[in-house]
């Protein structure tokens, strides 16, 4: 991580922590602290015990005293630290203000057959049957990830669909693979919104049943020729997903140390946080 975009994750820390509300006495160590210390042991990949020692700061976070490690374990954990690295992603991804073509689909982390992790459940994944986790999210056409959840591998796609529309509401296309391809779903999507693009079987609307209304727009869209040209927009998620892990901090594989739910979820959280400081700032400078 470049020095400007840690000053632009540290100042969004320090912004989205005026707007939470505090409960209880002020804490020896601030919140800021907490969640700074623990974005920076993450954008270098290493574990939580790292970021308690002195010796792993430089120039650009040179904090003044540092909790202990049991403190530290126990701050991140809090419902105002969550609700803070939360708010920090909300601050550097934006919002979905205005309607276009949008993106949704998941990115599998296998962790490794044997695993202790009764969290990572068993899911198909590129190389089939794995233990695992799952990234689901929407992107926008400019590369943001305004809205995700990490699940065991075993939750459907359409299923955690279901939440991450209700919390998006987007509006204009929402463009989705196979797995997306649901009579409710698209019903869903239309009432919040959106039409859901996705491709359609060779013999759609050829059974008994009427199709709905947004599928029946859907294969209009197909029959008249323009769908493969609209569809080749959703590439365009799968690149999204690499580019998260195409520096360094990225989202790579997850490490040893990241295991059980939580844990990979505040893992996960970090590393887009890391990604969009790192697009705002070279957008910054284009």
């Amino acid at each position: 991580m470049s020095s400007q975009e840690w000053k632009l994750v540290y100042s969004t820390i320090r912004l989205v922590n005026r707007s939470i509300p505090r409960t209880g006495r002020r804490p020896v160590y601030p919140d800021t602290l907490i969640v700074a210390m623990y974005l920076w042991s993450v954008a270098h990949d290493r574990p939580m015990l790292w970021a308690t020692q002195r010796c792993n700061y430089g120039g650009a976070f040179r904090p003044r005293r540092l909790p202990s490690c049991s403190q530290f374990y126990r701050r991140i954990a809090t419902l105002r630290c969550q609700a803070l690295l939360h708010g920090v992603h909300e601050r550097l991804a934006g919002t979905l203000d205005q309607p276009g073509f949008l993106m949704i689909d998941g990115r599998s982390f296998a962790v490794g057959k044997y695993t202790t992790d009764s969290d990572a459940a068993v899911g198909y994944a590129k190389d089939g049957f794995v233990h695992g986790y799952k990234l689901h999210a929407i992107a926008t056409l400019d590369g943001r990830f305004t809205h995700f959840q990490v699940q065991p591998l075993n939750v459907a796609e359409q299923k955690v669909a279901y939440e991450l529309i209700h919390l998006a509401r987007p509006r204009g296309i929402l463009l989705g693979d196979r797995g997306y391809d649901s009579r409710r779903l698209s019903e869903f999507t239309l009432r919040h919104g959106a039409l859901l693009f996705t491709p359609l079987p060779k013999n759609a609307g050829g059974g008994h049943h009427r199709y709905c209304a947004p599928r029946a727009a859907v294969k209009k869209i197909w029959d008249c020729g323009a769908g493969q040209e609209i569809i080749k927009k959703r590439n365009a998620i799968e690149r999204y997903f690499g580019q998260l892990s195409a520096f360094g901090g990225g989202l790579a594989p997850l490490p040893a140390w990241v295991r059980r739910l939580p844990r990979v979820r505040r893992w996960i959280t970090a590393k887009i946080i890391i990604y969009h400081a790192r697009l705002r700032t070279r957008n910054a400078a284009a």
